[in-house]
């Protein structure tokens, strides 16, 4: 529960410091007097976006809110790495710069967080917020409440969320597979036609040496043989001539060493020219007039100049990189492919957990909305609309929705003999405050917050309905601390506790105030309600009379 809250240097607001008790909390004040602001500046503290024309520029404005906790926030704040406090302090700076800064238990976090806590811990609800109790996710949510759901609800929720990223992931991949289709075709053929080369084992100057040997293979036949001639010929060869030279110049080397160079020299050409003699017989046993390899290698190497022309590239190196690539993205596409049929089977699983969980929400909820139906007629008809039919009807769709199959409507009508309709049409403006009081009272009820706060809910009541509604408030400040801001006499009456927001004038300066109110002081604000500007001894003695009665 709340049991503090400070503010300081906010709108017309100097420094104020309130503490609060548990129960019934009635807050009044004339119009003007800045209930909305300490309102605003606890909203503020709780997480709001920071309206920066109610700061004062010249010093920074400090707001902080002191909450009893329950155990059961212990997880929440482990989650986010806070420290954990059973009194725990939300604390909220804005700086002259317009930096804003936020606190728990002097951690500081991120207003996500914040508010996700005090969503938690306080709900405030003004006159103004009845068109979200009339929608169809409120309704729902009521509904789940009351029906004990929140377990399953929140894990279909959470399920839900996942369901559906899949499905946009899966969505954008299909797109991409589509689109990486169109050229997945070419790109393998591309890929295929560099990878049958083998170009990593490929010595493209080597293949083309062949090539070349292959077409001229006869005049090199012929040439080898001339060749062999030359150098065999028992007469004329010069293998021959050259051994017969060497024979001679030994001879010479015998009569003067002047020779014994020219001698060596000599008989290095003569084993020379064996070597030569031996390779030519080799290459010209190997040569192989072969038009079928011939027409084979020509057709690889033509294959090569073409793939150097259509990619623009001049060097095996150059292909092999471009095999790399296109490898990448045939494999890439390979990947998508797997990816796909994960998230498909992942979807589907999803799908049948959903449908499982959906299935049961439905059960139950269709059991909890004849009693939701009748706790929420129950006080309808103790605020006075004796005649009022309020319906709460479930429609179920095949599709998966938010959070399950289910639609829901509040079907309402104020008169005997008038069908019910859809609440946000059915309901007239003297009904709505009562009938959204109700559905509150039973939200407040299941959801087990803390903390509530109205903000002139009661607004357009009077007489007996205005004394109802602050009994129904009575109830509900027994199971949590209940704060109402109200211009209702018989509302104030009735709580436990009970403070003033006035204006001050000091030194030519305007500051709001809230005061806590004595016994007295309360008879003097009530009677202040009842008769207006001028306080009448009636007034007086009938505000007595209804503190008296409470």
């Amino acid at each position: 529960m709340l049991t503090q809250l400070y503010i300081r240097n906010f709108a017309l607001i100097d420094e104020l410091s309130v503490d609060f008790q548990n129960g019934f909390i009635a807050v009044t004040g004339e119009t003007g007097t800045g209930k909305s602001i300490v309102l605003g500046a606890l909203k503020l503290v709780l997480g709001e976006r920071a309206d920066y024309s109610q700061i004062n520029s010249e010093e920074k404005c400090v707001i902080e809110a002191h909450f009893t906790l329950k155990k059961e926030l212990k997880t929440f704040f482990e989650e986010h790495d806070l420290d954990f406090e059973l009194q725990t302090i939300i604390r909220r700076e804005i700086l002259p710069q317009g930096k804003s800064r936020a606190f728990v238990n002097d951690v500081p976090t991120h207003l996500s967080v914040l508010q996700e806590l005090s969503s938690q811990l306080i709900d405030i609800h003004s006159q103004f917020d009845t068109a979200e109790l009339l929608q169809e996710k409120y309704q729902l949510k009521m509904l789940d409440y009351f029906a004990g759901n929140q377990v399953k609800r929140n894990e279909y929720h959470s399920l839900y969320k996942i369901f559906q990223q899949e499905k946009i992931t899966l969505s954008k991949l299909l797109s991409e597979q589509e689109e990486a289709a169109k050229q997945s075709e070419y790109s393998l053929f591309l890929y295929e036609e560099l990878r049958q080369l083998e170009l990593e084992t490929l010595d493209f100057s080597l293949l083309e040496n062949e090539l070349q040997e292959q077409e001229h293979a006869e005049e090199i036949a012929v040439l080898l043989h001339e060749s062999l001639r030359i150098l065999d010929d028992e007469t004329l060869g010069l293998q021959e001539n050259t051994r017969q030279l060497s024979t001679k110049l030994q001879k010479l080397q015998s009569f003067s060493h002047s020779y014994e160079s020219i001698s060596q020299r000599t008989e290095s050409i003569v084993e020379e020219l064996k070597d030569i003699l031996n390779e030519l017989q080799y290459a010209s046993e190997k040569i192989d007039i072969n038009p079928e390899q011939k027409a084979i290698v020509k057709q690889k190497v033509d294959a090569i100049h073409a793939l150097f022309s259509k990619h623009s590239v001049k060097s095996i190196e150059e292909l092999m990189h471009i095999q790399q690539e296109l490898e990448q993205k045939t494999s890439g596409f390979s990947e998508n492919v797997q990816l796909i049929s994960q998230l498909e089977q992942s979807i589907a699983e999803k799908q049948l957990k959903l449908q499982e969980i959906a299935q049961e929400l439905s059960e139950k909820r269709n059991q909890a909305a004849p009693k939701l139906s009748a706790k929420i007629l129950e006080t309808i008809h103790q605020l006075g609309l004796e005649n009022a039919t309020l319906l709460v009807s479930l429609n179920s769709n095949e599709d998966l929705q938010s959070f399950g199959f289910d639609t829901i409507s509040f079907l309402f009508s104020a008169n005997i003999g008038k069908e019910p309709q859809s609440i946000d049409k059915a309901i007239s403006g003297g009904e709505r405050s009562r009938v959204m009081l109700a559905l509150k009272k039973v939200m407040a009820e299941n959801e087990q917050l803390p903390t509530l706060i109205f903000d002139e809910i009661d607004t357009g009541v009077s007489g007996r309905i205005a004394s109802e509604i602050g009994t129904v408030m009575q109830q509900m400040a027994k199971t949590m601390q209940l704060i109402v801001i109200t211009h209702l006499p018989q509302v104030a009456a009735k709580a436990n506790s009970h403070f003033k927001v006035e204006k001050q004038v000091v030194s030519n300066q305007t500051f709001t105030k809230m005061i806590s109110l004595t016994h007295d002081e309360r008879i003097s604000e009530i009677a202040h309600l009842l008769s207006g500007e001028i306080v009448t001894e009636a007034a007086q003695n009938q505000a007595k009379e209804l503190l008296k009665l409470h």
